[in-house]
């Protein structure tokens, strides 16, 4: 699951978005990809699933990166001290909520 193994092109297509969005993420500190000694990022099937989070929240419920990053700290909280997310957040927090 950690294991860096996509490339920034691959995991672009594998997400179906650009490159660049995946370096906006990094921008962002949504995720944090593997560099390899010659700077080159690779990408964890994690990380992957990381960004399906993220587009989910961005793309079906209009969220802007700023909201996500909170968003996904408040997953973190409420994960460490099992709080039940809100019912139209249940499923992603489901599923972010196995990767942390």
């Amino acid at each position: 699951m950690d294991k860096p193994l996509y490339t920034i092109s691959v995991a672009a297509e594998i997400l179906e978005t650009h490159p660049r969005t995946l370096m906006l993420y990094e921008d962002a500190r949504l995720i944090e990809p593997h560099r390899t000694t010659t700077n080159r990022r690779r990408y964890s099937q994690r990380d992957i699933s990381k960004v399906q989070v993220i587009q989910h929240l961005t793309r079906e419920k209009g969220v802007t990166l700023a909201g996500v990053r909170h968003i996904l700290s408040l997953f973190d909280v409420m994960k460490k001290h099992r709080v039940e997310p809100p019912a139209d957040l249940r499923e992603i927090y489901d599923r972010y909520a196995q990767l942390i």
